[in-house]
């Protein structure tokens, strides 16, 4: 049995009174990270326009500024947890967000498309050290009776940056130069670690693990081979091309030794006997599925709004609002209908949810009423909500306290790489299908500048521009080509999204009895690998 709480062992009075306002720093510290993503969401079209206004950036290129950030993010977020058990959170937060300052002040300053990626990946450094430190310092600095509803507004603080992100990037867009979208994360940073060197206390584990080198390594190369492999076939439109085949079975045979290595390590970066908690497993596989559908898909949505329908950096923004509202709505409030109806119901209804409106998109055309594509946007901003919060509290309270950074971590790694096979996977897809339409309306093109203005409609309206008038005749074959990829790749989605229903649906926990807030508060946590853990124990590091 493992042991109450008793006064000495709980929150420290000074610590527990400022809870609310140590939450508020750690959202800002989350803000900047989400943030940054949303409002990259926006620029992607401008980056890809030919220089002066962007870097003529590929969509090969794009895909990769967007997976080197998530890509090293992913890779290193288990042992930045670590780190930040063994070393305390509050330093390894702090180290993070100067190193995410530093490669966003040079990300807005890149050259070509070379350099942002590089730089994207300096920031996804940083952003490692971040998230898994926010969650963890939240689950110091609150009990577990609070737990759920701090976790649920940490998750709204998600929908808030979603918000701003879209619309202060066309702001931006619309009066200075792509590189403002970056340049804007470093006084959001000089804030944030202000107010935590005032207000956030320092934790850490007593019993940190070690790092993993081996295992980091194991992990990045594969990923990194496997999301290259992807993108370079979408990019030929030929899965079959002898590197693509190698480039993807190497990162699979990579990723095959890294589970090896993890199994046989004493000190690996992923306890891979946490999985074999069915509830654990399940809540893990579907954030990663739904981050697959959804990052893939709202890769395209952009070049939907702004090179199909027209509207500007700003108005697309605006457009993506009713997605973060929803979230904002709802996401705070997402632990009332699971005391309802339980994790599984609200969970796999979340998930039908998001499979519906992404097979929503495959109905949208050039004319469709934008006000339809605003309630899909506010469906899939309600479906995440009633999936993030519930899968967020299995999650945290499946281990050890005092594990709080690694069950962070975890979550986050499956979110970023089911996100970064999702943007190679599907935007492999969206760029095969286009290629399909469209190459037999580019015979008026040199036959060298096919292949590229194949690659994607941003591409295609750029080779027209450079034909002059008789370009004009390309603009309506590509908004045709990018609709039929763009339905072809929703419906992906939408069967993935089915497959994460389908999990939730098997394996999560149903409705179990209401229980007063006091009993909760005192039941003991779940052990782990038959450990027992004093469950209510705090290292606060006071």
């Amino acid at each position: 049995m493992t042991t109450p709480a008793v006064p000495g062992t709980r929150v420290p009075e000074a610590v527990h009174r400022r809870r609310w306002a140590i939450l508020g720093v750690l959202m800002l510290s989350l803000l900047i990270v989400v943030l940054d993503n949303s409002i990259l969401n926006v620029a992607v079209k401008t980056i890809s326009t030919p220089a002066p206004t962007g870097l003529g950036a590929t969509q090969s290129e794009l895909e990769w500024a967007i997976n080197a950030y998530t890509l090293v993010f992913a890779g290193l977020l288990f042992s930045a947890g670590l780190l930040g058990d063994r070393l305390g959170r509050k330093k390894v937060l702090l180290g993070g967000l100067v190193a995410f300052g530093a490669g966003s002040a040079l990300a807005a300053f890149s050259g070509s498309p070379a350099e942002l990626i590089a730089f994207r990946a300096v920031m996804g450094f940083g952003a490692a050290f971040v998230m898994p430190a926010t969650l963890a310092v939240l689950m110091n600095v609150f009990e577990r009776d609070e737990q759920p509803k701090a976790i649920g507004i940490w998750a709204g603080g998600v929908g808030l940056a979603i918000a701003i992100g879209p619309i202060t990037g066309g702001v931006l867009l619309d009066h200075f130069w792509w590189g403002s979208v970056f340049l804007v994360n470093v006084p959001i940073v000089v804030l944030a670690v202000g107010l935590m060197l005032w207000l956030v206390p320092d934790s850490r584990d007593p019993n940190p693990g070690r790092t993993d080198p081996v295992g980091v390594a194991l992990s990045v190369v594969g990923l990194v081979l496997l999301v290259y492999g992807i993108i370079k076939g979408g990019q030929l439109a030929d899965f079959t091309d002898v590197t693509v085949l190698a480039t993807i079975g190497a990162g699979l045979a990579v990723l095959a030794a890294f589970v090896i290595f993890e199994k046989r390590s004493d000190h690996p970066s992923i306890d891979v006997s946490y999985f074999k908690n069915k509830v654990f497993s399940a809540a893990i596989s579907v954030i990663a599925l739904v981050f697959f559908a959804l990052m893939g898909v709202t890769f395209f949505a952009v070049f939907y709004t702004q090179s199909v329908r027209g509207y500007s950096p700003l108005e697309t923004g605006l457009l993506m609002l009713p997605l973060a509202v929803a979230q904002m709505i709802f996401a705070p409030r997402a632990r009332l209908v699971v005391d309802r109806f339980g994790h599984k119901a609200t969970t796999t209804g979340g998930m039908l949810v998001i499979a519906a409106t992404l097979a929503a998109f495959a109905t949208l055309d050039a004319d469709t009423p934008i006000w339809i594509l605003e309630v899909v946007f506010f469906l899939m901003g309600t479906g995440m909500a009633h999936i993030m919060t519930p899968t967020s509290v299995v999650i945290m309270q499946a281990l050890p306290r005092e594990k709080a950074g690694s069950a962070s971590a975890l979550s986050n790694t499956f979110r970023q790489v089911g996100g970064a096979l999702g943007i190679a996977v599907l935007g492999s897809v969206l760029s095969t299908a286009y290629r399909t339409s469209i190459q037999d309306k580019l015979t008026q093109l040199p036959a060298a500048a096919r292949h590229s203005a194949g690659e994607s409609i941003e591409a295609t309206l750029a080779a027209a521009a450079r034909l002059g008038p008789e370009g004009r005749a390309l603009v309506i074959p590509a908004n045709d080509a990018f609709l039929h990829a763009m339905h072809v790749t929703a419906l992906c989605g939408a069967a993935v999204a089915l497959v994460g229903a389908a999990v939730v649906a098997l394996f999560l926990p149903g409705r179990t009895a209401r229980q007063p807030a006091d009993s909760r508060a005192a039941e003991a946590e779940p052990s782990y690998a038959g450990n027992n853990v004093p469950g209510q124990r705090r290292d606060t590091g006071q």
